[in-house]
């Protein structure tokens, strides 16, 4: 774990289902009171915390108790069990973090909450308040309202898109293995990957089975902590259902085995932190040369000017979010264009050169 002081620290922690309930799906209330516990604990030594919690979809499904044969489709049952589940799960951390003296938040979020500028800047101030002001924010996603193509791959994702949003220094993921095993788990020669660094391929290490009550799995958590990992936030893959997981990961990390990804060197602008959660929301496209996208690539910052699009694809406004192509049509990247879709074309038959996309505003694969 880095060194920074406790007073300046922000951890954002992710807890999963398989943490959070027992096998039939009920929710652990002695894993939660055990996680509460030293979260306050952690607090009590001036470290902010964010937590990010699933576990309502599976609550909520043992709740209800649904008559068997009873027929819905997926997208029915999602949002019925979170529904349910997800007023359980909040009441359950409000009761048990009030004996601390720790008000709770709520921040229930979208991916389309990640699709403009001004919603992410509204969703992070949101969170911000909460922290300045002594509120822990518990985060989730809103799968009562969420639709299956604008869904978070799982909470591993919405977790790595808080921790960069608030320039987390440390992303903590629990699941209920002890971290990326070099090997099938159960195999006797397998061992944790004790650190990953930023150019170490691990595609033989992962499988591709996902958890009993949530929708990720580690190949997911891998993907995840990589990219957030490449956006300066330290994440470490632990064991959530060992005793004490959080507080000796901070204050004794020797003693434990965990995945450790170290975070890349360098922090990205703020604007270069949400382009990336943007992608999916792209409105048109940009058809650059081979010339101009592999100078785009080079080493030194360059902005994106009309001389270099050969096509315009799509309608689009004003600081949308496009995405870049070669003539190929693979894509090398996003940015937020400084024109419209008319006015970009305008610009490609002209002597114009005012920039399409500041540099600052570019984010290439």
């Amino acid at each position: 774990m880095e060194n920074t002081p406790a007073s300046r620290r922000l951890i954002a922690v992710k807890v999963g289902s398989n943490v959070l309930t027992r096998t039939d799906g009920s929710l652990d209330i002695t894993r939660m009171s055990s996680l509460v516990d030293q979260i306050a604990e952690l607090r009590q030594s001036g470290i902010r915390i964010i937590l990010i919690s699933s576990g309502a979809v599976a609550s909520g499904r043992s709740e209800l108790k649904l008559p068997a044969g009873r027929s819905m489709d997926c997208v029915d049952e999602r949002q019925l069990y979170s529904a349910v589940g997800q007023a359980k799960l909040i009441n359950r951390y409000y009761e048990l973090f009030r004996e601390y003296g720790i008000p709770v938040g709520q921040i229930l979020t979208t991916k389309e909450s990640f699709s403009t500028r001004r919603h992410y800047l509204t969703q992070r101030n949101s969170i911000a308040v909460m922290l300045d002001n002594g509120v822990l924010p518990i985060v989730n996603e809103n799968d009562t309202v969420s639709v299956t193509e604008l869904m978070f791959t799982d909470n591993d994702e919405l977790s790595g898109m808080i921790a960069c949003m608030m320039e987390a220094s440390t992303l903590i993921i629990l699941s209920n293995v002890d971290g990326i095993y070099d090997g099938p788990p159960a195999s006797p020669g397998s061992s944790v990957i004790r650190v990953v660094e930023p150019e170490r391929d691990l595609s033989a290490c992962i499988r591709a089975e996902k958890s009993n009550f949530g929708r990720g799995g580690m190949m997911t958590k891998c993907h995840i902590a990589r990219k957030v990992a490449g956006e300066g936030v330290e994440v470490i893959i632990a064991n959530g259902k060992r005793e004490r997981i959080l507080c000796d990961l901070i204050h004794r990390p020797e003693n434990l085995v965990f995945t450790r990804f170290l975070p890349r060197s360098g922090a990205s602008s703020d604007m270069k932190q949400w382009l990336p959660h943007s992608i999916s929301f792209a409105k048109g496209q940009l058809e650059l040369s081979h010339q101009a996208a592999q100078e785009l690539a080079g080493e030194t910052a360059r902005s994106l000017y009309p001389a270099a699009v050969t096509r315009v694809i799509g309608t689009f406004e004003r600081d949308d979010i496009v995405r870049l192509i070669t003539p190929d049509g693979q894509d090398i990247g996003v940015g937020r264009i400084s024109f419209d879709s008319r006015e970009t074309r305008r610009m490609l038959s002209g002597q114009d050169q005012q920039p399409l996309i500041h540099y600052d505003h570019l984010y290439l694969d």
